[in-house]
């Protein structure tokens, strides 16, 4: 089952006190023009469920989307490179990382990366970011059609390797994406799809341990 198909664009917000209320969300970040709305678009077999521009750095507010198992999956900014004012630079930086390290609901991140261009500096200092929550993250190495076979397996091997240390201190997972050729999507459904059903154990579980008491 795809849990990214039909998906339905539910609001967008541009300060943390719009965020809406929902039970559990996935969020959706990447360097600027590393490929995220195609992946959203792939993923929900949507052409233009996410925006896809030429010009990097277009998204600039956070955008929720309504899976159909009822939670959500969250589109946001851009990081690195944007043809935009430093005051709206400054401000989607503060409402981005406000949102990672804050936000209750966000059970795991996917990060996206371009396969030929992995594990920026940017991306390095994102992966430190969101340490502190605790949460998975699962990163989509994307425009791996660019590559050949043979690149893609080294690639995929040098990343791992390059991850070792993160993945001591958190829970983080890699795979190969393509949009274009509609490859890893399984992969990503399999990931995001555990994160949702053991934050729905997990919830049960409290509710069961901590009844409400009637006076």
């Amino acid at each position: 089952m795809n849990l990214f198909q039909n998906a339905k664009f539910f609001t967008t917000v541009n300060h943390l006190k719009d965020l809406p209320d929902t039970p559990a969300e996935i969020a959706f970040v990447g360097r600027s023009n590393a490929g995220k709305s195609s992946a959203i678009n792939t993923l929900t077999n949507h052409v233009r469920l996410a925006y896809v521009s030429k010009t990097p750095g277009r998204t600039q507010h956070i955008n929720f989307f309504e899976l159909t198992n009822g939670s959500f999956m969250v589109d946001l900014p851009g990081y690195g490179y944007a043809q935009v004012p430093e005051a709206v630079r400054t401000h989607w930086v503060k409402l981005l990382g406000d949102y990672l390290q804050q936000r209750a609901q966000l059970i795991g991140l996917v990060l996206i990366m371009d396969a030929r261009h992995p594990l920026k500096n940017l991306d390095i200092q994102m992966l430190d970011f969101f340490h502190i929550t605790g949460r998975p993250v699962h990163i989509l190495l994307s425009k791996a059609d660019k590559l050949s076979k043979n690149e893609q397996i080294k690639t995929l091997s040098t990343v791992k390797k390059m991850l070792k240390p993160y993945m001591e201190r958190q829970k983080i997972s890699v795979q190969l994406f393509s949009s274009l050729k509609k490859q890893g999507i399984e992969e990503v459904n399999e990931v995001v799809g555990k994160w949702f059903a053991e934050h729905a154990e997990i919830a049960r579980s409290n509710l069961i341990e901590s009844p409400d008491i009637e006076a």
